[in-house]
């Protein structure tokens, strides 16, 4: 025998050595005392036959308890296969009744609290009566003998010679089997140990050696043998036969095709198969129903062909499989039906949206030309406002007036252009852009896409996805869109798209010129009041689980929210406060149901604590240097109080208040303004040198910038240095030029509707922005009286009070 550390090395649980003796052999020494009752080891997932010696791993505690009392008196112990391989601890019902019986030759200990020991495997038993359970199994037992034809005959001789042939053939013909398999079978002379020999190198199915470890009649364990040998023979023929088909030399690439070419022969001759030929039918059938493009089909075509040959174990398969699948999912001539009904889509816009008047005008215009010409090329549209104001849901509100699918896709902050056009479908993991992502979703070649956040658009080493966008939003070339990944043209002509941004400066030129601006200022006090009436209070009163009766707001408790806790163009923060007021309601409600509260501008200050916010207020006197410009910020319009002083000096200026370059500039140019026109306000020219000149702007924490407030920094200059009186109920607004002229501003209805919440009736406009009177609310323009001017000198005239 070989040494034992080295049989463990190369073998596991199969057998490591055969006995070749007779059955006539004289009886060993160890059947001499043979005891009554021994110890039997349940076994998993392996059949021991006698004539061999098996090394096993014992790691279960009650085996190696077992090992452990019988070594120091015998060496005989039952081996036996359980049925259930999971079972840790199996009983008498978890095992078979028939095993064999091992001769320990001898055993080691592992460091991993595992024990290896080599058994010789001498006799099949049968065990009559189980005797102990714990802490192992121990049994009664009866040697089965082997039964062999009372003589021999030339059937029987003629089984064992077709027996050995066809062992000695499987020998041959399987080269994972080694040469000295043969001179171990030659050796053997005693059919029931050859039986043996066989029944435990084959490759048999664990229930089949099991039986063959039963059969006690050498004759029929021979033939169920020979089966077995039968069938893999056949099937060591096919495989000579697959070996012979193909060259004698392969190259790396060859040998694996080759091989795998042999396992599907062989599932076609087991009636097996991969699915891939069912997979290849059914993307076909998914093709032709996509109705593609020529082109695509030609694509689609020719990776259907690949995908034929290419072997579905291959990473190449899923690649292509992804491809056609995406192929097949896009709607190449899905169209959505547009609904033509004008006057639906009003009154969806007015049920969605309150004010914005100007804005659903323009929507209807667009929506009325592509009813009227559904093949036209469109403007792209890009809303353009401060967040919370409705630009996102304006977009849904589209897609529901004309019928078609909505989608969005948030491009504020990527940086990679291959989210617009898609990754190369070179490398496992690429995929479409963002576009034919969404296109492909929601199953349409017309839905509403909403660019969202085009403003905030990087770019890096990994491309500009704005200038990605180029192609996109450009009605004359997006019909043939080549997503990388596609490598194919579809057309996004039927789309409609679009943007949305917060300003637009950040959008580059070239893309700014696709699209048609359409602009949405910030909400009036009044607006507002209506939106969180006819919105946002039945809103949160339904996602708070509140009843109308249970939370009743009062106007006035609304208009607090409004003007005390909240500073935004939009409404988002004034949901948020009114659902943080409606909780509180929910949480006295929910201790006693039948709890009614009615908001007051009491109960809001008592629930959300002090005001927040505050607003600038007109000059509370009239003085020197003191007066109230006009203000446009992203909140809104604001009063801006302007104020300047002078002390002795050198005739240096001071400016402060967090204002920028171009509010700094327009004060210089509002100093040498008055300087040059100190003859007409009867100024003395020489206290411009002997005085120092600080200009302020309160709110000092907050940036301010731009040159609308430069009539009201000449006007603060003027009367400081002619000593005269402002009058603090008037507001103005314009940008000045060092001729005097007073210059159109932007954001002229939030700046009066501004004025007016700061309790001023009179403002000052330039003549230039006469035309954007109309655009102040109705209700704004009755309490107000909007005096135009021209020049400074009609500023003076109108808010310079006599000495």
């Amino acid at each position: 025998m070989e040494d034992f550390e080295q049989l463990l090395e190369d073998s596991s649980e199969e057998i490591i050595e055969i006995s070749t003796g007779d059955s006539d052999d004289p009886i060993p020494e160890w059947r001499r005392d043979m005891p009554e009752i021994i110890p039997v080891m349940p076994l998993r997932g392996v059949v021991l036959f006698p004539g061999t010696v098996a090394p096993l791993t014992v790691e279960r505690s009650p085996s190696q308890k077992l090992l452990e009392e019988l070594l120091p008196t015998g060496r005989l112990l039952g081996l036996v296969t359980q049925k259930d391989a999971e079972e840790e601890t199996p009983g008498p019902d978890g095992v078979y009744n028939v095993g064999v019986l091992g001769n320990v030759l001898r055993m080691m200990r592992q460091d991993d609290d595992t024990v290896l020991v080599l058994i010789q495997i001498v006799e099949r038993i049968r065990f009559t009566d189980f005797l102990h359970i714990t802490p192992y199994l121990r049994a009664k037992f009866e040697i089965l003998e082997n039964v062999l034809p009372v003589h021999s005959d030339e059937i029987w001789e003629a089984s064992l010679r077709n027996f050995k042939e066809s062992a000695t053939q499987l020998i041959l013909a399987n080269p994972n089997i080694p040469d000295e398999a043969t001179q171990a079978l030659n050796a053997i002379e005693s059919p029931s140990v050859l039986t043996d020999f066989l029944a435990t190198n084959l490759s048999i199915e664990l229930p089949q050696k099991q039986d063959l470890l039963e059969e006690t009649n050498v004759l029929k364990r021979l033939e169920d043998v020979q089966k077995v040998i039968n069938n893999q023979l056949r099937i060591a023929e096919l495989q000579q036969k697959l070996r012979d088909d193909v060259e004698e030399e392969f190259s790396d690439a060859q040998r694996r095709a080759y091989l795998r070419e042999q396992l599907r022969a062989i599932q076609r001759e087991l009636g097996e198969g991969d699915g891939s030929e069912e997979q290849v039918v059914d993307l076909r059938d998914r093709l032709e129903d996509a109705k593609l493009s020529m082109e695509a089909a030609e694509v689609a075509e020719r990776e259907l062909k690949r995908l034929e040959i290419v072997p579905p174990s291959s990473p190449e398969h899923s690649v292509i499989v992804n491809y056609l699948e995406t192929l097949a999912d896009l709607p190449w001539e899905k169209l959505s039906e547009d609904h033509d009904d004008l006057v639906r889509a009003q009154e969806i816009l007015d049920r969605d949206h309150y004010g914005l008047e100007k804005v659903k005008r323009r929507l209807v215009e667009y929506l009325a030309v592509r009813t009227l010409n559904p093949d036209g090329k469109g403007p792209i549209l890009c809303l353009l406002g401060p967040p919370g104001v409705g630009k996102t849901s304006l977009g849904k509100s589209i897609a529901a007036a004309l019928g078609r699918e909505f989608s969005r896709i948030s491009v504020g902050g990527i940086r990679d252009e291959s989210e617009i056009r898609g990754h190369r479908r070179t490398y496992i993991g690429a995929m479409p852009g963002r576009l034919i992502q969404e296109i492909r979703r929601v199953g349409t070649r017309n839905p509403i896409i909403m660019l969202d956040e085009v403003d905030k658009i990087g770019a890096d080493f990994r491309g500009d996805p704005a200038s990605a966008l180029l192609e996109v939003l450009d009605p004359h070339q997006n019909d043939s869109f080549v997503d990388r990944y596609l490598d194919v043209p579809f057309d996004l002509s039927q789309a409609i798209f679009i943007a949305t941004a917060n300003t637009i400066d950040p959008v580059p030129g070239p893309l700014r010129d696709r699209m048609e601006v359409i602009e949405l200022p910030g909400y009036t006090e009044e607006e507002k009041v209506q939106i969180a009436k006819r919105y946002q209070v039945p809103r949160q009163l339904e996602e708070n689980g509140l009843k109308t009766k249970q939370c009743k707001w009062t106007m006035a408790a609304i208009r607090k929210v409004i003007e005390e806790y909240t500073r935004e163009a939009g409404v988002r923060n004034l949901e948020r406060e009114i659902g943080s007021v409606c909780r509180a309601v929910a949480a006295k409600v929910a201790v006693n149901p039948r709890t009614e509260i009615k908001v007051t501008p009491e109960y809001v200050e008592e629930v959300l604590g002090p005001p927040k916010v505050s607003r600038e207020t007109k000059s509370g006197a009239s003085l020197p240097g003191v007066v109230n410009g006009l203000a446009y910020t992203p909140y809104g319009g604001e009063v801006l109080n302007i104020e300047a002083i002078r002390f002795p000096g050198k005739g240096n200026l001071k400016l402060t208040g967090q204002i920028g370059d171009v509010m700094r500039e327009s004060m210089e140019a509002a100093l040498s303004l008055v300087k040059s026109r100190a003859k007409q306000l009867d100024i003395d020219y020489g206290h411009f040198g002997e005085f120092d000149t600080h200009i302020h702007v309160p709110a000092g924490a907050i940036p301010k910038d731009g040159p609308s407030a430069g009539a009201a920094m000449f006007t603060a200059l003027a009367s400081l240095f002619a000593d005269r009186k402002v009058n603090k109920n008037i507001a103005m607004t314009g940008e000045i030029n060092l001729r005097g002229e007073v210059l159109p501003i932007g954001g002229l209805k939030e700046k009066s509707l501004g004025a007016l919440q700061a309790g001023i009736k009179k403002i000052l406009i330039p003549q230039g922005n006469e035309k954007d009177i109309p655009d102040i609310p109705e209700s704004a323009r009755k309490k107000l009286t909007i005096i135009p001017v021209s020049t400074v000198e009609e500023v003076l005239a109108e808010v310079l009070l006599k000495k």
